[in-house]
């Protein structure tokens, strides 16, 4: 037995460079895309100088309106996600035939699957529902705020 203190063992477990999936053209591309996407993101950011006032005016505001559009940007952001989703399912029935297995190997199609009803449900139509609700509730009652605006913002950010 070994009294060797082993960090990296301890921080990422059984997660390897094996454990990556690189004979998947799919992920990769997906992988590629996520990472120049959100590199993207921040250069504009940086550029233009935004992050005081996204920090500022919508990551920390209390304002019942803006949680409101922020929940149904996440929603719509979602709504793409589970959409290709559903587009890659559909392809996928499309091209499997009788004797042909399609482009996705059965256990990919079964997580896509479980992944799109997950995020058309919690992610697509709770985020929609909620941030509607938190935008045209107070309005309709004629109140300035939501009852407690810190715990609409933590809520959203949870």
């Amino acid at each position: 037995m070994s009294d060797q203190f082993d960090t990296a063992r301890l921080i990422f477990g059984r997660l390897s460079w094996e454990s990556i999936p690189l004979h998947e053209p799919i992920l990769l591309a997906t992988f590629a895309g996520v990472i120049l996407g959100g590199l993207a993101v921040l250069a504009l950011l940086t550029r233009f100088k935004l992050w005081g006032p996204l920090w500022r005016d919508w990551i920390c505001s209390i304002d019942h309106k803006k949680i409101g559009i922020m929940y149904m940007i996440l929603g719509i952001v979602m709504l793409l996600r589970g959409f290709a989703d559903a587009l890659m399912m559909r392809a996928q029935q499309a091209m499997a035939t009788v004797d042909g297995l399609g482009f996705l190997p059965p256990h990919h199609y079964d997580q896509i699957f479980t992944a799109h009803g997950t995020i058309m449900i919690f992610f697509v139509a709770m985020a929609l529902v909620t941030g509607l609700m938190n935008y045209v509730v107070p309005l309709q009652i004629g109140a300035r705020d939501v009852a407690f605006p810190f715990l609409n913002n933590f809520s959203f950010w949870m």
